[in-house]
């Protein structure tokens, strides 16, 4: 998760910790932001040592695809909601992900990306509030 292609992919992956990281963790606390870097690496890097076995891993990607859909699940006040910006959130990236996958020959791994923002949804919305 720490090794990335080029200056580039480790950028874009930064620019976004930078900016949805303190959003985060002002919600969640520090020590649960670790957590789900924490299980969204251990996860994504086993399943893809299980499915692509030989084939390196850089970057970052699945933990920001998960921090992309733990943000959109932040504003939420009740744990009987499911937002709609979470849903046009995951529409949108799990979308281009499974057409990327599908379509282009990239060397990205877009299921990677598919199971961060997947672990970044469960977890914002097992992590709401009880409604009272």
């Amino acid at each position: 998760m720490l090794g990335h292609q080029n200056l580039a992919h480790y950028t874009g992956n930064m620019m976004m910790f930078l900016l949805i990281g303190p959003i985060l963790e002002e919600k969640y606390g520090s020590k649960r932001v670790l957590e789900i870097i924490g299980i969204v690496a251990f996860v994504t890097g086993l399943i893809h040592i299980l499915l692509f076995p030989g084939i390196g891993l850089l970057g970052a990607s699945g933990v920001v695809f998960a921090f992309i859909l733990l943000a959109s699940v932040t504003g939420t006040r009740s744990s009987n909601e499911i937002p709609l910006t979470m849903l046009i959130v995951a529409v949108i990236y799990i979308g281009q992900e499974l057409y990327s996958g599908l379509v282009l020959s990239d060397n990205v791994s877009q299921l990677t990306h598919i199971i961060g923002g997947s672990l970044g949804a469960v977890y914002g919305m097992a992590m709401r509030p009880a409604r009272r």
